[in-house]
């Protein structure tokens, strides 16, 4: 499975490391994340794919329209503080 829009990503390096975040635009080599809170919608942040483990998890774009919705859908990855409901990380 390769990167696509609304997939729950978790950064592998940088500042953000280890915080659940989505991809909202891919540019060959690099993705825009946004997790709600230190990166939100207006301002997502520009990551190389290589720093990123994705998941088999698809976000709806229902949950993608404002920063609460994705806190929201984003609260039940950082709850159990793995992955869960089929999010497990492919490495």
């Amino acid at each position: 499975m390769d990167y696509c829009l609304g997939m729950v990503v978790r950064p592998r390096a940088g500042r953000d490391a280890g915080r659940w975040c989505v991809i909202f635009a891919l540019e060959e080599p690099y993705a825009w994340i946004a997790n709600g809170e230190c990166h939100p919608l207006a301002r997502p942040k520009r990551k190389k794919l290589l720093h990123l483990s994705r998941t088999n998890t698809v976000l709806e774009p229902v949950q993608l329209t404002t920063d609460d919705s994705l806190k929201q859908a984003l609260q039940a990855f950082t709850a159990g503080g793995t992955a869960n409901q089929g999010g497990q990380e492919l490495v």
